[in-house]
């Protein structure tokens, strides 16, 4: 059933990838700032639970 909708409706799906590729959002300075600074929060965190992970199994 699923193979059956992708082949008949194959380049709808392609039209309408290639469409929505690249976003056409513009963003502040300050968006961009706050999606910067909770990057790195979340880099801290995961580093963070892998170090105390780390020092538990030892």
């Amino acid at each position: 059933m699923i193979k059956n909708f992708f082949s008949h409706n194959y380049a709808k799906i392609r039209e309408i990838n290639k469409k929505y590729a690249t976003p056409n959002i513009e963003m502040s300075k300050w968006v961009k700032l706050s999606l910067l600074l909770l990057r790195f929060y979340l880099i801290f965190l995961v580093g963070l639970l892998s170090y105390k992970f780390i020092t538990l199994v030892r």
